[in-house]
């Protein structure tokens, strides 16, 4: 039998997305799941030495559409150090800080629902036109419910100058839910509560 008339496929098919179960908590968290002694989080710290920079704390909950705080909600975090510089190959600026991964893992409590990230005040960065984005966070949630993960961003309050001349908050149609993506400051840290359905919705980008 000729394959002469066959073409090889050269790609792998995307795999069916579905919700985020128990296995995500094993495999991302295993001490969350009551996993110990395998290896630590990944993503757990994220100061790893004398990082540079104000040091901050993040912390919040993940709300559902009835108000009720998600307890079982993993979160990832990605941001530039405090000079505004990315840990990753493709930055091309200069040599980020050492100390800082700037990358973090971390599931809501069991208990509360609540998260908390021990990082720096991040810098600011360039936008591809050469136009600095406010300082900011990136931020990635998987819960149950959720088919793909969501992505929004963390600003913070005290940047209010920079948050007006951010090239991405400008793009946002309905200024009135610009303020779901700004944390509020709070002793040693900011605030930042995230709310997956309902009238205080947070803006989630399509990424």
């Amino acid at each position: 039998m000729s394959h002469a008339n066959y073409q090889a496929l050269t790609y792998l098919k995307e795999s069916p997305s579905q919700t985020a179960g128990p296995y995500v908590h094993i495999g991302c968290v295993p001490t969350f799941a009551g996993i110990e002694g395998l290896y630590p989080d990944p993503g757990q710290e994220m100061i790893t030495g004398d990082a540079q920079g104000t040091r901050i704390r993040i912390e919040g909950q993940v709300f559902d559409g009835t108000g009720t705080p998600i307890r079982d909600a993993m979160l990832e975090i990605w941001q530039a150090d405090a000079a505004g510089l990315h840990n990753s190959p493709s930055e091309t600026r200069g040599e980020a800080d050492p100390h800082f991964t700037g990358w973090g893992r971390q599931p809501t409590d069991g208990e509360t629902g609540t998260f908390r990230f021990d990082t720096v005040k991040p810098g600011a960065v360039p936008w591809p036109d050469g136009r600095m984005q406010a300082p900011h966070i990136s931020v990635w949630i998987v819960a149950r419910g959720i088919n793909l993960g969501l992505h929004t961003r963390i600003y913070f309050e005290d940047e209010a100058e920079a948050n007006a001349a951010d090239p991405l908050l400008a793009r946002i149609e309905h200024r009135n839910r610009v303020p779901t993506l700004i944390a509020g400051k709070i002793d040693g840290g900011y605030r930042f509560d995230i709310h997956l359905q309902g009238d205080r919705e947070t803006v989630f980008f399509d990424i």
